[in-house]
């Protein structure tokens, strides 16, 4: 048996080493960054771990020993599950290892910019003293704070903020209006949010519905002062709606760490917003996080191709009929 990693831009990897070792599969890694690459690195593979390379159904058709793929994350963005459930390949993620370090950064980027540290720190830095460039400032408790998407992440960050004493709703398609989430979070529309919220923080995946979800239109319908979160992708918010809002003054700041681009080109007008705090899509990352992230994805994989239920799956239908030849789709 052999996994191979096609793509990642890991330091190490030790869990990986660990977790094939202890099991007696074959680890090969590549660093692919196009189709062609993918199927000339993982000829031979059961399974892949990938992290951007893009798995589509060319890919799948040109692997036929893969019985499972695995993703470095939460989403599978360049990943073809749909191709990969007709063909019966297992497809996994880590869909909860960063929890608490993405909910953390959240509350970290929401307290930056509501109590202006970051524009505080650059005025000091380059002597000068005073409050205006901030101002108005105002307390934790006199704030409302929305959470838009209640899953894992977005609620571990609404029950945060709340213990900092903002008042928290949020909103979640899958949830009820007027109902609240087993953490007492109440669930309000997506248009309320946008009306009433002090403060924004996005927590939903890339869908066609939720491409440029925060555009010129949601923006105008936002509080004047309203500060905006995002954690989650970049490509959720318009780039240029949200710097001409911070420009205009209507958006107070932003606390970005996702971005439709990455990195950030030197050209992106998001550079010229003093009141924009930005982080390179670190949100993720604790050392704990990173350690289980490498090790959850290796032994999903792993399970799948030992005939094993993994912890996480995306099609666990695949898992109850034998994988299809090369250019079959399952019936």
């Amino acid at each position: 048996m052999r996994i191979t990693i096609v793509d990642s831009d890991n330091e190490s990897f030790h869990e990986e080493e660990a977790v094939t070792a202890e099991l007696g599969i074959e680890l090969t890694r590549a660093q692919a960054t196009d189709e062609q690459q993918v199927i000339e690195a993982a000829q031979e593979a059961d399974g892949i771990l990938v992290q951007y390379a893009p798995i589509t159904a060319a890919v799948l058709d040109a692997l036929p020993n893969l019985r499972a793929i695995g993703r470095y994350g939460v989403g599978v963005d360049t990943v073809d599950v749909e191709a990969a459930t007709a063909r019966g390949i297992a497809v996994c993620n880590v869909p909860d290892y960063g929890v608490q370090d993405v909910s953390d950064h959240a509350i970290a980027l929401t307290m930056s910019v509501v109590r202006g540290t970051v524009q505080l720190d650059r005025l000091v830095r380059a002597g000068e003293y005073g409050l205006l460039p901030v101002k108005p400032l105002h307390r934790v408790s006199s704030l409302r704070f929305g959470a838009v998407g209640l899953g894992r992440i977005g609620a571990a960050t609404a029950v945060k903020a709340r213990a900092l004493g903002f008042t928290v709703v949020g909103s979640d398609p899958q949830l009820e209006v007027g109902a609240r989430t087993a953490d007492g979070i109440e669930v309000v529309d997506f248009e309320t949010v946008l009306a009433t919220c002090d403060v924004i923080s996005l927590h939903v995946p890339l869908l066609p519905s939720t491409h440029h979800l925060i555009d010129d239109a949601a923006l105008a319908r936002m509080k004047d002062g309203a500060v905006l979160i995002n954690t989650c992708r970049g490509a959720v918010v318009d780039t240029d709606a949200v710097a001409r809002a911070l420009s205009s003054g209507h958006l107070k700041g932003a606390g970005l760490d996702v971005f439709e681009q990455e990195p950030l080109p030197p050209e992106s007008p998001l550079l010229d917003c003093p009141s924009a705090v930005l982080t390179p899509h670190a949100s993720w990352y604790s050392e704990e996080s990173y350690s289980e992230l490498k090790r959850r994805v290796t032994e999903a994989v792993a399970a799948v191709i030992r005939g094993e239920a993994p912890r996480d799956i995306l099609n666990p239908e695949v898992l109850e009929r034998p994988p299809v030849g090369p250019g079959e789709i399952a019936c």
